[in-house]
């Protein structure tokens, strides 16, 4: 994710840290500061939002787990200020491993507030039992209590929470995929109107219409992308890549690859080292070089190296989905190891929406 650092990896997934997140540790200690508590409590207070992240992202390695427990890959685990996000290769299409994966991460919560539980009892038996409210500061009684907030408000069952996916995987045991997404994504965006309209006029809480919004929104993304890959079924990538484009070779000049950029259409360029495909070159990373290094560099100097590829033969969603998941916006397309086409989620979206309409003048 941009404006990411790598903070260090764990069972083998790379784990990330946005910039904002420091914003708001920036943000936590200077609240407490300003509301007289003292350097102490500050501490305490970002080593508190540091404890929850801590759980947030074994959260996620919970749901990077199961998934890999089916195939599926975690590219990777960012921190944001918001929570986490671990990034699969893929959702499950089978409604009992999406089910298993999106339940792993409230599970997680749900054992760590189990072992703070079972710590706070033999720490303060007597206390838990006759008057917990004395125990309301402790540092561990509220994280406990934040991993139950975490999976109570993770189980709504609204996309993007795991709430979400787990109604979808229900409905998709008696359902097709892309109907069970459909109707999950339908009684979200219920639920999101009911959480606004009880934000607003009723807690009067401004932060529930945030949450109401976000869930909304989630939720017509989610149903969006999936009534495409579903259109997509069938397709082999070769039906929908341009075949028209330029090519740059890795020893170019920047200049050669500037004036490509100049008079063509095409933005992004496939880099290749005799018939090999060795990277892509992007217009953003062009411009950047020219300012910084020079026109006279190499294009292999600032490509974007061990870009993936497709071959023209592959289903179109496996693109898609790359396209959507990953930081690039085209994906070289092989046959027999040769280049012989791109593809981008503008050429993806085109097809769709032209085959839609023929589709519609069709059965009209």
């Amino acid at each position: 994710m941009s404006g990411s650092f790598r903070f260090g990896r764990i069972a083998g997934i790379k784990i990330f840290v946005h910039w904002t997140f420091f914003l708001l540790i920036g943000w936590i200690f200077t609240m407490h500061m300003m509301a007289g508590r003292g350097p102490a409590a500050a501490a305490m207070g970002v080593v508190f939002i540091l404890a929850l992240f801590a759980c947030v992202v074994l959260h996620e390695l919970g749901h990077a787990l199961a998934a890999r427990r089916y195939g599926v890959a975690t590219r990777d685990i960012t921190l944001l200020p918001i929570g986490g996000v671990a990034r699969l290769e893929r959702i499950p299409r089978n409604p009992r491993h999406e089910l298993v994966v999106a339940l792993a991460g409230p599970a997680v919560n749900v054992v760590i507030a189990l072992f703070l539980f079972i710590g706070l009892l033999g720490a303060h038996q007597t206390q838990l039992i006759t008057d917990f409210a004395a125990l309301q500061e402790n540092f561990f009684v509220q994280l406990m209590a934040v991993n139950i907030f975490l999976v109570a408000f993770n189980m709504i069952p609204a996309f993007p929470m795991d709430g979400g996916r787990v109604l979808r995987a229900l409905l998709a045991c008696r359902l097709n995929y892309a109907r069970a997404t459909m109707l999950a994504a339908r009684i979200g965006q219920v639920i999101a109107v009911a959480l606004g309209v009880g934000g607003l006029f009723v807690l009067h809480n401004p932060m529930l219409l945030l949450v109401a919004l976000f869930v909304f929104f989630g939720a017509r993304t989610e149903a969006g992308a999936v009534q495409v890959t579903d259109s997509l079924a069938g397709t082999q990538v070769q039906e929908a890549m341009m075949t028209n484009f330029r090519v740059l070779n890795a020893d170019d000049a920047l200049a050669v690859a500037a004036q490509e950029l100049i008079h063509g259409s095409q933005q992004d360029f496939p880099v290749t080292n005799g018939d090999k495909v060795v990277g892509i070159l992007t217009r953003d990373d062009l411009v950047a070089a020219l300012a910084q290094i020079g026109p006279e560099r190499r294009v292999g100097e600032v490509m974007r190296p061990n870009c993936s590829v497709v071959s023209a033969t592959d289903q179109l969603e496996k693109p898609y989905e790359m396209l959507r998941a990953e930081n690039c916006s085209t994906v070289p397309v092989v046959r027999e190891g040769h280049l012989v086409g791109m593809i981008t989620l503008e050429n993806i979206l085109e097809w769709v929406m032209i085959n839609t309409a023929l589709h519609r003048r069709s059965t009209a």
